[in-house]
């Protein structure tokens, strides 16, 4: 036999004359009327067949992760983000929640050194990191395991796909925000107090401990004091959410068609995390200005010093006004001071400027009017510059780490497939 013929029969092999299994099936198919082609059972299967390929297709196109895998990269990614940036929650903390007059804390760098060296690491910058962990990890995890859930009901019934993101990541932040805005409360409060018996910052706080503080709060201010500022963390956090993926997955998709694969490289990776967040902050901007300032400004007290005033009216005496106003401050402290308005969740990064005028309202929607005639766009838009730099860093890490994971996860799961497949 000469080299061309070897080469012909290695690129195309001989017949065999041994019937394949799939010509064994085509003649019992043929020789079964009731299992041919243009029988009811053949169709149906075929059907079936067709379904599972279409769904295959659309999840390969997709890159539908496992939810498991989805909602555990989630969490590890969005824990690591936030703990990246902890110590700028507790500057920006600090600066809000700041009750002396003039003011401890001014710019953000002397913020971070002043904090450092007086309090260092640990009780300082990252105070309040315990509650934020814990509410983080599993935050993320029931955001990213709804958020796939939702987006993917959502396009298989039909949806555009931008609608889809969109609504996923409404119905996903809301779903994670029953764990993530308690945590939040801990761990403003933590990080404004500082450590335990704080000698250098004077916040109202004074608890011992995350377990401590819980109790305290639940003790003296009721449970529902632990969703303090729910609302307003609502009108800003799902907006946020819901453009931050919309942009992602929209960016995600264009950087696959540009490179054409599914895997885009670091750079890409980093490129739609950061930019998704980073607009996301900037739009949302005017409604984290709003939330800050509803939540520094107002004066949940007020209830409480109308007796006061009505008990001064009522003794003439002065002594008998200094003995009531006395006696009440004893009794509001515990309760009373601990209800100081800051701001809750994902940090604001807007200040509010001196002389800036009182919202005196609890509605979102009534303080972008007020803000916008008082102060302009400029006011709207205070402070964009830090939260879109809070978000791009945050946002990229989360995203570029889920992402890093879920590759992961697939290689170890394929390698297990194929090795059970070799056992076989």
């Amino acid at each position: 036999m000469s080299l061309a013929s070897r080469i012909a029969n290695i690129i195309v092999p001989p017949q065999s004359t041994h019937p394949t299994p799939s010509d064994s099936r085509t003649t019992v198919d043929i020789t079964n009327g009731s299992e041919g082609p243009g029988s009811a059972a053949y169709k149906s299967q075929r059907n079936r067949r067709s379904t599972e390929t279409g769904i295959m297709e659309t999840e390969e196109e997709e890159g539908r992760p496992r939810y498991l895998h989805s909602m555990f990269a989630g969490g590890i990614g969005g824990t690591t983000g936030d703990l990246l940036m902890h110590s700028l929650d507790t500057v920006k903390t600090r600066q809000q929640g700041d009750p002396h007059m003039p003011p401890r804390y001014t710019s953000m760098s002397s913020t971070y050194t002043k904090i450092f060296r007086q309090e260092g690491f640990r009780r300082g910058l990252y105070s309040g990191v315990t509650p934020a962990f814990l509410g983080s990890f599993p935050g993320t995890v029931i955001f990213f395991g709804t958020y796939e859930y939702s987006k993917r009901h959502l396009i298989d019934l039909g949806l555009p796909h931008s609608l889809a993101y969109l609504a996923g990541g409404f119905v996903a932040d809301f779903a994670a925000s029953f764990v993530y805005v308690p945590s939040e409360v801990l761990k403003t409060r933590l990080q404004l107090q500082g450590r335990y018996n704080n000698p250098f910052f004077s916040s109202g706080y004074n608890y011992r401990s995350t377990l401590d503080a819980a109790r305290t709060i639940i003790r003296q201010e009721g449970f529902s004091a632990l969703f303090y500022g729910y609302k307003a963390t609502i009108f800003r956090d799902l907006p946020f959410s819901a453009l931050q993926f919309t942009f992602y997955e929209q960016e995600q998709k264009l950087a696959k068609q540009w490179v054409g694969g599914r895997d885009i490289g670091l750079s890409l990776e980093i490129l739609t995390g950061a930019t998704a967040g980073g607009m996301a902050g900037v739009i949302t901007c005017p409604l984290d200005v709003v939330k800050t300032r509803i939540q520094t400004q107002l004066n949940p007290q007020e209830g409480a010093a109308e007796p006061i005033k009505a008990s001064k009216v009522r003794h003439n005496s002065a002594s008998r006004s200094s003995a009531t106003s006395s006696t009440t401050s004893k009794l509001l402290p515990k309760a009373a001071q601990q209800r100081r308005c800051i701001s809750t969740s994902s940090p604001s990064t807007s200040i509010p400027k001196p002389g800036s005028a009182n919202l005196n309202t609890s509605s979102v929607i009534t303080g972008l009017k007020l803000l916008y005639k008082t102060e302009g766009l400029a006011g709207w838009f205070r402070g964009v510059g830090p939260r879109a730099v809070w978000t791009s860093v945050q946002s990229g890490t989360m995203l570029v780490l889920y992402q890093a994971i879920l590759r992961q996860m697939d290689v170890h799961l394929e390698s297990n497939r194929i090795d059970g497949v070799d056992i076989v």
